[in-house]
């Protein structure tokens, strides 16, 4: 595109136009090309040049990049087909490249704070609000007890790994699969009310998402996992309530939980049972209400060790068995059947951006720049780094204790 004879207000205007893919720094689309003239107009001519250079360079690195996610969607989609009508994939199936490096001129240390800071008082000026907080354990609480009048029973942290581990060996998993997982998902030091983005030792940090416990299961996951199993948890809490080995305080605790669960349950069935009706759900009072099961010492375990069984199911089901907790994580981390696809045939050479979403695959680190095999061998070494840290021994130790107990019980 030849621009250089262009009036440089014109130009400016056209690349602005070009670059509008930049909302992420600009704003609002609609003020884009107004806001990039009002600054332009503030540079020396040196900065201008560089700050239209930039513009130019950001605009057709974006139109490539939105030319590759394009083909990958394509891709994802004919792959849905194909597995739809039975058919196996192969590499052609799929994009066997990475989405294009950025490599054009860049923007001075200090022009970047001054566009941030144009942008920031021009947002100002416009009254456009700042993007809303991620909930946290807080909200979760509040949201409980407003909609379910339930407040979760809080147990010190060496018991809910007791609890934890025992629910996990008596479905069939094993202490190599659990505390990897662990290790990786809190980064072998997380507590079982540690919301993704807050530090599981120092407790700074906003939440990013609403990941938590030991699994990082999100609020849709716990609306999911009661609409399968919230029925089993109520009639398990019932028998919990009637057994000889509780007192009456503990018994009428029980008796509130199973009230509460009921409540839960029948709000998340109120819903079509898919996973976008959940992610929905659980962004409202009642899903957030929900959530907060995961902080509860008897709920707690049992739901996020069924949501790790149900994916040792699903890959059984499909043939395959004994998963690693890095297999298992891959699963939990891009979906049941996405990350079965990841673990054989073609899809094991595949780069990593055929199985996630864009937003995904560009805030997660671990995942960027790898082929699926490559994506499981760095999430099992991450295992191995973290496996040593304080929680993840004191997870060991608590499974050998109950693996002791139940032998001794035999």
């Amino acid at each position: 595109m030849i621009l250089r004879g262009l009036p440089s207000a014109r130009r400016l205007a056209i690349l602005v136009t070009l670059a509008v893919a930049l909302t992420g720094l600009i704003g609002r689309p609609a003020g884009a090309v107004s806001v990039a003239k009002e600054f332009a107009a503030t540079l020396v001519p040196e900065e201008r040049k560089l700050f239209e250079d930039w513009l130019a360079a950001r605009a057709a690195f974006d139109a490539r990049t939105d030319s590759y996610w394009r083909e990958v969607d394509s891709k994802r989609v004919a792959r849905k087909r194909k597995k739809a009508s039975g058919r196996a994939l192969s590499e052609s199936d799929y994009v066997m490249s990475f989405p294009p490096a950025y490599a054009g001129p860049e923007l001075t240390p200090d022009l970047v704070k001054s566009w941030e800071a144009f942008q920031a008082k021009r947002n100002e000026e416009r009254k456009v609000p700042p993007p809303e907080p991620k909930p946290g354990v807080d909200d979760f609480l509040a949201a409980s007890k407003a909609e379910f009048d339930f407040v979760p029973e809080r147990i010190p942290e060496r018991e809910f790994k007791r609890r934890y581990a025992r629910e996990a060996l008596a479905l069939g998993l094993t202490k190599e699969q659990v505390v990897r997982i662990y290790a990786l998902e809190t980064s072998g030091l997380g507590t079982a009310d540690m919301v993704a983005g807050i530090h599981p030792v120092k407790r700074t940090g906003t939440p990013i998402s609403s990941a938590i416990g030991y699994a990082q299961l999100l609020a849709a996951n716990s609306v999911s996992e009661l609409v399968t199993s919230g029925n089993v948890f109520i009639e398990r809490l019932r028998r919990l309530s009637t057994s000889a080995t509780i007192n009456y305080e503990r018994a009428a605790l029980v008796m509130l939980k199973i009230e509460a669960l009921r409540k839960m349950t029948a709000a998340a069935k109120s819903v079509p049972n898919k996973w976008d009706s959940h992610m929905s759900y659980a962004r409202t009072a009642k899903g957030m209400g929900i959530h907060a099961i995961n902080l509860d010492g008897d709920i707690g375990p049992w739901l996020q060790v069924i949501k790790i069984k149900g994916l040792k199911e699903a890959a059984a089901k499909r043939g395959l068995h004994n998963l690693t907790g890095a297999e298992i994580e891959l699963m939990n981390l891009a979906g049941p059947g996405t990350g079965l696809e990841m673990m054989r045939g073609a899809g094991v050479k595949a780069p990593t951006p055929n199985f996630f979403e864009r937003q995904a695959y560009a805030r997660n680190t671990i995942v960027r720049g790898k082929t699926s095999a490559e994506l499981l061998a760095a999430l099992d070494q991450r295992m191995t780094e973290n496996i040593v840290n304080a929680g993840a021994v004191e997870f060991i130790e608590v499974f050998d204790e109950i693996a002791a107990e139940r032998q001794a019980a035999r």
